[in-house]
């Protein structure tokens, strides 16, 4: 077995050794217990989202790709933040009152432009966006804050797609801080809370954060409380916590059947949302099987084909991540391929994703597609 093909959990043992660390130090640096270390390690349980991988890369003082077997140098498309992300981590930084550089119907019209460019998965031009977007939001805030709210939403979806989760949770915070305390507008800002924090791998504060606002917003928006539900549920299976995450998804189901359609806070809320939501929810919490299953029932409805392209590649990403854990690399590669070709970014940007891709590439021979994805992003061996 080369060390490119050795399991992920073996390399992140050799490299505890190799720090001098046992399983309970590496368990308390991480805020784990041991025996999720030892069952990662042993390949019982899968180490397959990349802000985890981070984490423990952190801790381990080694690159990630080092976890993940990659030792070339990877292509200036998969490396890194693209272009801009800086200029957006200043614009985040300034806290000085700004004189407005628009009006609210302009600043207005370039918030909708964002959203749909973010929907789209066109996420060099959102990144490209923001800065000038953020200015123009704040100038405004006294006038529409709910448009720095949307702007700060917008900033902290991009970065959590990039690998950026720190950052995108400050940019939540801030859009939680502006909504102040008006429930709808601070639900929007909490449901971008709990992904920022699920990407941080803190479902446990995700899910704190995320029932407590969908408590405060439910008689006021049907599509904001719903989007909190499903945010809580994933975060309680990423908790191990399935009971708890099956009752959110079905108090969820009853929310979903009372949305009209209308979704003027961008959260991607209805039925082809919470039936996704099932199949990552079955993903995070190992239960690849069920995850296949209905899987293949919601790509065929119709409800999945009206979500945004974002969130369908991104929802296929997960999906692939279920036939990996049964070992299907071909069902796996299949799945991904089509995720491409819904939403390239999505794909060939985001780190998770890039983690998922590296997994299927191992497969002797890869899947169709997958070589020439793998050759995009430079993950060739």
């Amino acid at each position: 077995m080369t060390s490119a093909d050795e399991p992920i959990g073996r390399r992140m043992a050799r490299w505890r050794a190799r720090r001098r660390m046992t399983q309970q130090m590496l368990a308390d640096r991480l805020g784990r217990s041991k025996s999720w270390v030892d069952k990662t390690e042993r390949g019982v349980r899968p180490l397959d989202r990349y802000p985890v991988i981070q984490e423990i890369a952190r801790v381990l003082r080694v690159d990630p790709l080092v976890l993940l077997g990659e030792h070339r140098a990877p292509s200036p498309i998969a490396a890194g933040p693209p272009d801009g992300v800086d200029s957006i981590r200043a614009a985040l930084a300034r806290y000085d009152v700004r004189q407005p550089t628009g009006s609210v119907a302009e600043t207005g019209r370039h918030v909708a432009h964002a959203w749909l460019t973010y929907q789209h998965a066109h996420y060099a031009q959102v990144v490209r966006l923001l800065p000038r977007l953020l200015r123009a939001a704040q100038g405004v805030r006294a006038q529409e804050p709910g448009l720095l709210v949307q702007a700060y939403r917008i900033t902290s979806s991009v970065l959590v797609k990039l690998g950026e989760a720190d950052l995108g949770w400050l940019a939540a915070d801030r859009a939680v801080a502006v909504a102040g305390g008006d429930p709808v507008l601070a639900g929007a800002a909490a449901v971008s809370v709990g992904q920022a924090l699920r990407a941080l791998g803190r479902d446990r504060l995700a899910l704190v954060a995320t029932v407590a606002a969908a408590r405060r917003v439910a008689p006021a928006s049907e599509t904001v409380h719903g989007a909190l539900l499903l945010q809580a549920a994933l975060a309680a299976a990423g908790c191990g916590d399935t009971g708890r995450s099956e009752e959110l998804i079905e108090r969820a189901v009853q929310v979903a059947v009372r949305v009209a359609g209308d979704d003027p806070h961008r959260t991607g809320f209805g039925p082809g949302a919470v039936e996704a939501a099932r199949v990552v929810a079955a993903v995070e919490r190992g239960d690849a099987g069920e995850a296949i299953r209905r899987h293949e029932t919601v790509v065929r409805g119709e409800a999945w084909r009206r979500l945004p392209a974002e969130y369908r590649a991104a929802y296929l990403v997960d999906a692939a991540r279920a036939y990996l854990q049964v070992g299907d690399s071909r069902g796996a590669g299949r799945v991904l391929v089509e995720a491409d070709g819904v939403a390239p970014a999505e794909v060939r940007c985001r780190p998770v994703a890039r983690t998922v891709l590296a997994e299927i590439a191992r497969a002797d021979p890869a899947p169709a597609g997958v070589a020439r994805l793998a050759t995009l992003v430079g993950l060739t061996r």
